[in-house]
C-alpha cells in the first residue's frame, strides 16, 4: 500500500524559504514520478513540479521555475521541494502524490495516490 506524507508546511514572509518533503512508502516501479501539487484557498488544485525517481528527470510549472527545486533521496524515500523567494500568491495546501506521465514539460497526469498535504501560508 503506497503512503505519502508531506511535512514542513507553515508561515513565511515574501521573500522567504520553506523545505517541503515527502516520505513515500510501499512504492512500486510503475510510481516512478513523485509529483508536488498545490490548491489555493477557492482554486483548483494544480501542479507544482515533479521528479522521476528512475533518471531524476524534473519538471515545472511556469510560475516556479528559478525559485523552487524539487529533489529526492531514494535512499530514505523521500522527496523534497526546495520553495524559495516565496510569494504570497504561493501560499496553499501543498500536496505529493505518484505520478505516471509528463506532457508537455508541466503537465501531471495519473495521480494514483497523494498525501494528506500540508499548509504553506506567505503573509506580509
Amino acid at each position: 500500500q503506497v503512503q505519502l506524507v508531506e511535512s514542513g508546511g507553515g508561515l513565511v514572509q515574501p521573500g522567504g524559504s520553506l523545505r517541503l518533503s515527502c516520505a513515500a512508502s510501499g512504492l512500486t516501479p510503475e510510481n516512478d514520478g513523485i509529483g508536488w501539487f498545490r490548491q489555493a484557498p477557492g482554486k483548483e488544485r494544480e501542479g507544482v513540479a515533479c521528479i522521476s525517481r528512475s533518471d531524476e528527470s524534473t519538471y515545472y510549472v511556469d510560475s516556479v521555475k528559478g525559485r523552487f527545486t524539487i529533489s529526492r533521496d531514494n535512499a530514505k524515500n523521500t522527496v523534497y521541494l526546495q520553495m524559495n523567494s516565496l510569494k504570497p500568491e504561493d501560499t496553499g495546501v501543498y500536496y505529493c502524490a505518484t505520478v505516471r506521465t509528463v506532457v508537455g514539460g508541466n503537465q501531471f497526469y495519473g495521480m494514483d495516490h497523494w498525501g494528506k498535504g500540508t499548509l504553506v501560508t506567505v503573509f506580509s
